[in-house]
């Protein structure tokens, strides 16, 4: 519960504030260059996954959203978070989900607006907070899959 209410919560917050201010300030057509090169914010309408796999799919991904939501309370509730990385990781990936799902509710598509060119790669697909969140959260799952969540735990 601790997690829910010091990360989950203000990283929703975060998501959604940031979310409705590049719909407010940023139209569809437009980069603007935050570090020239190598970071702009722009204003991208995702109604599919990563990368814009499955476009158009919008209903699914609320269902799948959904349900990944109803997954994670029962893991909590059957204590399956018990290393700091899981709780920090679930508590990260509820907020993402959260976060996307309320775009998809709200407006019908996520709203994605960080923009970051590589140089070996060219532009990144655009992300957001949401999106950052459920993917360091993997990260902490697969981290503490492979160190053992009870050595992690003490550092």
């Amino acid at each position: 519960m601790k997690m829910l209410l010091t990360l989950t919560f203000p990283i929703f917050l975060i998501d959604q504030i940031t979310k409705w201010a590049v719909l407010a300030t940023i139209t569809t057509d437009e980069y603007v260059p935050v570090i020239p090169g190598v970071f702009n914010l722009v204003q991208v309408h995702n109604t599919g996954a990563a990368f814009g796999m499955l476009k158009d799919n919008n209903v699914f991904f609320i269902g799948l959203a959904s349900i990944a939501l109803v997954v994670l309370a029962i893991m909590a509730r059957r204590g399956c978070f018990m290393d700091k990385p899981t709780r920090v990781g679930a508590a990260l990936l509820t907020s993402g989900v959260l976060g996307n799902l309320t775009d998809r509710l709200i407006h019908g598509y996520v709203v994605d607006f960080l923009d970051v060119i590589l140089p070996w790669y060219g532009h990144w697909p655009a992300f957001n907070i949401a999106d950052a969140a459920i993917c360091t959260a993997a990260g902490l799952f697969l981290l503490s899959g492979f160190i053992g969540g009870e050595s992690m735990n003490k550092a």
